[in-house]
């Protein structure tokens, strides 16, 4: 393939991702879950027929797949990969500015750069936590590109990870994953996504609004204890005051 018609082929895609709505749209699917096209349309703020055009392209260009229920049209990123691109462009982006309007919404705000998914792992301050402590103990090395050790695979057996699917899966072991918030990695692959559903299985965590995610009194000294860290660096960071706005 020549260089010509790489640069072709980037540029497409750049180009859909180039558009505020379809770029919006694909953060709102970073949580992992199926949405309508009235969902998307409204998280996008945006009129149903607009959405359902722009939900078309990102179908064709193979960031989007649909599943049809009745006269229901569901949407989901096209799997893993395809997040961590819309994560890792998110975190090149320009910071975000600092919050205004409602308590409420930088309420929100703060809730999602402390935890939140990043498709099917963990990501925000809680993600990035993780993956420097897996890396101070010794249980990721990246010496030679990032590797489980293994002290790092008896770890997650012990946490009832199923070590031998990680093993024999497709899906790289491990990947770091550039954060939006953070501007750090945080740990991606198949061990990040086990993770992921492990402390929901124990009730570590639990899933809020949108891409939220939320750590139980439980969860957060047993995170502590497994992650070998300060349980009070766990703790959730007080959300901004607003600048402007009613709260």
């Amino acid at each position: 393939m020549s260089a010509v018609t790489e640069g072709r082929g980037l540029a497409e895609l750049a180009a859909l991702l180039a558009d505020g709505t379809r770029a919006a749209i694909c953060l709102a699917l970073l949580d992992g879950r199926a949405w309508t096209a009235g969902e998307l349309a409204r998280r996008a703020g945006v009129a149903p027929s607009t959405a359902s055009d722009h939900l078309t392209r990102l179908v064709r260009g193979g960031l989007l797949v649909e599943e049809r229920q009745g006269r229901h049209r569901y949407l989901r990123l096209a799997g893993p990969t395809v997040a961590q691109l819309i994560e890792s462009l998110a975190g090149h982006a320009p910071a975000p500015p600092a919050p205004t309007g409602s308590l409420r919404a930088t309420t929100a705000g703060a809730a999602l750069a402390y935890a939140r998914t990043c498709y099917d792992h963990l990501a925000g301050r809680l993600g990035v936590l993780m993956y420097d402590a897996l890396l101070a103990d010794g249980r990721l090395d990246r010496a030679s590109g990032l590797t489980l050790t293994p002290d790092g695979w008896a770890w997650a057996a012990g946490l009832g990870v199923p070590v031998q699917v990680l093993r024999s899966g497709r899906r790289p072991v491990v990947r770091d994953c550039l954060d939006w918030t953070e501007r750090r990695a945080h740990l991606a692959g198949g061990l990040g996504a086990a993770l992921c559903r492990r402390f929901t299985e124990l009730g570590w965590i639990t899933r809020g609004t949108g891409r939220v995610v939320r750590v139980t009194p439980a969860g957060r000294s047993a995170l502590a204890e497994t992650l070998a860290v300060a349980e009070h660096t766990l703790a959730p960071t007080p959300a901004p005051q607003p600048t402007g706005g009613r709260a």
